[in-house]
């Protein structure tokens, strides 16, 4: 039993939230129970006065009392069902919002460990399953024991002796059963890791369909999932296999306890000692009772796979952020940002050995350097999706670890080498991360995006519909849209990675001409391969082997810095 007390732990703090709706579900059981046993005890009376005692007066009573037995085991039934549905699709509500709202509070870094589909699985599966418990496991083991110990006192009350023969086999059958209990929970951790894994498998596939076509590896993704579904196929036939033992093993103890009846009850009634209705009475409630009994093995069994999916939901429920934000509001006043001996690396692996530099407000950074170099973990750590190992980050001479998460987040403006085009609106994806949409904010960002012009064209303006990953929009298109977002919330600090890589050269001049129009208040760093995209760059950051080699305007690098003219020539 101790899996129901973990599981009953887990969930006391929430079910308590429930209280009108578990007493009344708790009522019904109740009343199911007593339907239960009253129809089993009411063979006795239908037996011995009807059949055999030929009293006619009961002969008009009692079909009554037999309709309001049955009536009261149906509305009990109807009343823990509707009233236990609604508590387990309620907790299923709150606990995909509950893991989704701790999930999103978890570091970069949490996200890097585990797959997407993996996520996916226990937002979905697993919780389903804790749904399967809550709403039907629980509280179907409830009305199962209370519905025996009703069986049981009609049982005992008939003949104490008939029913210490009867019920003596069943201690046998606890070892073998806690034994497939064990098999089971450790068969749903398997399946439930395997549905993550398939889940992982069909988001890669779906997500990069482009390339596997263009590569011609539909069958390599193929026989990739295949291994995983089979995998799956063969946990469940392993954990079908072990469960379904449960009910023949409860089938053949009953067997023997009911074969010990009819030869001691038999007896009885022969002698006189028992009378035929009691009998009758006796053994159509210990019929009932072994159903109850059966259920109460199975759904203990089937606990099992729901405390695997319990510990899984909870372990992700339990994990904190590290990345924690300070109380400073992000200043209005931009005045430098300065990197002091910093040191980083994922893992093992460090990718910056002691990086220096500072940037002043109304300057354009432009960042080079071999790939590797550390270039992205610059932007990472300015961003708080990591935090530096070693050394110091000041925002005008405060740590940038005092400054509130939101606050600085709201103040950088992004754009990746990978765009992220939401299936919603232009202006939505604008404006994402707002509470609202201003509308002539969005125009007047997708004009200094070099955007409105297209946007402008298609049907809808800024309520036009994109596609998923914008498919319905050219590279350069989602690229311009991408900046326009960035824009959006008019920040103090800009990041550009590779952001015009996509574009061709004229757009690019544009969107040059743009990041030099706007900088003033601002810094703005621009990561990029191209001289071209860094032309107006007052400063350049060269990195090699995650140092800073060169730190000077292109003229002074040119002379100066080998690497950077490498980098130049390459080009």
């Amino acid at each position: 039993m101790n899996s129901i007390k973990i599981i009953f732990s887990r969930f006391k703090g929430y079910l308590k939230d429930y209280i009108p709706q578990f007493c009344i579900a708790v009522l019904g059981m109740i009343m199911a129970a007593i339907g239960t046993a009253g129809s089993a005890y009411l063979i006795k009376d239908v037996l011995d006065e009807i059949f055999i005692s030929k009293n006619e007066s009961l002969l008009y009573i009692l079909p009554y009392i037999v309709v309001a037995v049955f009536f009261l085991k149906a509305l009990g039934t109807y009343l823990q069902q509707y009233f236990t549905a609604y508590i387990g699709h309620d907790m299923v509500r709150r606990f995909r919002f509950m893991l989704l709202e701790n999930l999103l509070r978890l570091d970069l870094s949490f996200f890097n460990r585990l797959r997407t589909g993996e996520l996916i699985s226990r937002n979905t599966n697993d919780i389903d399953r804790i749904r399967n418990v809550v709403s039907s496991m629980i509280p179907d083991f409830t009305r199962e024991v209370i519905t025996a110990i009703c069986l049981l006192a009609v049982v005992i009350y008939q003949s104490p002796k008939l029913a210490f023969f009867a019920l003596v086999v069943f201690p046998a059958a606890i070892y073998p059963l806690s034994l497939l209990a064990k098999k089971i929970k450790k068969y749903s951790h398997q399946s439930q890791a395997k549905i993550g894994d398939m889940t992982s498998a069909l988001s890669e596939i779906f997500t990069n369909i482009e390339i596997i076509k263009a590569n011609n590896a539909a069958n390599k993704e193929l026989e990739r999932f295949k291994s995983h579904n089979e995998r799956f196929f063969h946990l469940n036939i392993k954990a079908e296999r072990t469960s379904t033992l449960v009910n023949p093993l409860m089938e053949t103890l009953g067997a023997v306890g009911i074969a010990i009846v009819i030869i001691i009850g038999g007896s009885e009634v022969i002698s006189g000692a028992l009378s035929v209705g009691e009998f009758f009475s006796f053994t159509t409630a210990l019929f009932m009772l072994y159903t109850p009994i059966k259920r109460i093995s199975y759904l203990y069994n089937k606990m099992q796979d729901a405390l695997a999916a319990t510990e899984r939901t909870f372990e992700l429920l339990n994990q904190s952020p590290n990345i924690i934000g300070g109380n400073l509001e992000f200043p209005k006043n931009l005045l430098s940002i300065s990197f002091n001996d910093v040191r980083f690396g994922y893992d093992e692996n460090e990718v910056l050995k002691g990086v220096s530099f500072k940037a002043n407000s109304d300057e354009i950074i432009g960042i080079v350097g071999t790939s590797g170099g550390g270039k992205s973990t610059i932007i990472n750590l300015l961003m708080r999706f990591y935090d530096a190992n070693n050394g110091q980050i000041l925002i005008n001479q405060s740590e940038i670890s005092d400054f509130e998460l939101q606050s600085l987040r709201q103040n950088i403006g992004i754009v990746t080498q990978r765009i992220y085009i939401f299936n919603d609106t232009i202006a939505a994806n604008v404006a994402y991360g707002a509470k609202e949409i201003d509308e002539n904010r969005v125009i007047n960002a997708l004009k200094v995006a070099n955007a409105w012009d297209f946007v402008e064209n298609m049907e809808g303006g800024v309520h036009a519909m994109l596609d998923e990953f914008g498919a319905n929009l050219s590279g350069g298109q989602r690229q311009r849209i991408a900046i326009a977002r960035a824009l959006y919330n008019e920040p103090r600090i800009l990041i550009f990675d590779e952001a015009t890589s996509a574009l061709d050269f004229e757009s690019e001049r544009i969107i040059t001409d743009v990041i030099e129009r706007i900088r003033s208040g601002r810094i703005i760093f621009v990561i990029a391969h191209r001289q071209s995209s860094i032309k107006n760059a007052t400063k350049i950051l060269v990195l090699g082997g995650g140092k800073v080699v060169g730190f000077d305007n292109k003229e002074a690098l040119l002379q100066n810095c080998d690497a950077f003219k490498k980098l130049s020539h390459i080009e």
